[in-house]
């Protein structure tokens, strides 16, 4: 049977990534190492100014995880680097409580835990469920689905493989299975984010910063990840490791670059 590592972002005791490890019981053995605070938004450090450590923790079902010290993409590092002893044939870091849609996978923990296993060469999936605005389902309920739904499809990139290099970011709105209107096979759409700078003055008269704003919303266009949850579907999303903008490298053959070296 597979040996599959859970993940995530939110820390090691969210309610999301216990509801997936215990869906995912039925694919194979499970290894859970996630943060032991909440690591939202972190992006994809990699922790080598200080050691890490791995704690046991035990769940109120009995199941025993590690708690990391480091960043989700530390986790999952650690486990492929040989902190278990064991060999995974698919990573999986969710269930986010919040979307990761468009741009945010540039920012979020939750897919760069998933890219992290990539990079080892270890397929992965990442999945995230919409915050309350995105449906009327209790949180329990809707973790629920997406822990099942995310264990059929891993189930389906374990029997099917994906090509190198490559993971499936998943993104689900808040509601009930029996809700869902159907899984869309995606594009990244485009998030519209309201940032705004809060600027304040601490006691002794030095300015610091807060970024805040409005939620962030999105273009639901058809056929992108946006476009699908917005319209009570499941996004997959396939994501790469190349970022390289193709087109524009063919552009830059006509470019008049600077001369160097010997002539």
């Amino acid at each position: 049977m597979p040996n599959i590592l859970v993940t995530n972002d939110d820390g090691v005791n969210a309610s999301g990534i216990q509801a997936l490890a215990k869906a995912l019981d039925a694919i194979g053995p499970v290894t859970v190492i996630a943060p032991e605070r909440n690591w939202s938004a972190a992006g994809h450090p990699k922790t080598l100014h200080k050691p890490m450590r791995l704690t046991p923790v035990i769940w109120a079902d009995g199941r025993s995880v590690f708690a990391c010290s480091g960043a989700p993409s530390d986790c999952v590092a650690l486990a492929m680097l040989g902190a278990t002893a064991t060999t995974f044939d698919l990573v999986i870091s969710g269930i986010n409580s919040s979307y990761n849609l468009s741009s945010d996978v540039f920012y979020s923990g939750t897919v760069a835990g998933a890219m992290e296993s990539i990079i080892h060469g270890v397929s992965a999936l990442a999945v995230s469920l919409g915050g309350a605005e995105s449906g009327p389902a209790s949180q329990s309920l809707a973790e629920a689905a997406a822990a099942s739904i995310t264990a059929e499809i891993a189930a389906e990139a374990l029997a099917q493989g994906l090509p190198p290099f490559t993971l499936l970011n998943i993104n689900l709105p808040r509601l009930a299975r029996v809700e869902l209107r159907g899984v869309q096979t995606t594009r990244l759409g485009r998030r519209v984010y309201r940032d705004v700078l809060d600027t304040r003055t601490d006691p002794a008269g030095r300015p610091y910063y807060w970024i805040g704003g409005e939620f962030p919303t999105g273009i639901p266009e058809a056929g992108t990840d946006i476009g699908a949850v917005e319209n009570g579907y499941v996004s997959v999303t396939p994501l790469g490791i190349d970022l390289t903008s193709y087109a524009t490298l063919a552009q830059l053959d006509g470019w008049r670059f600077p001369v160097v070296g010997a002539e």
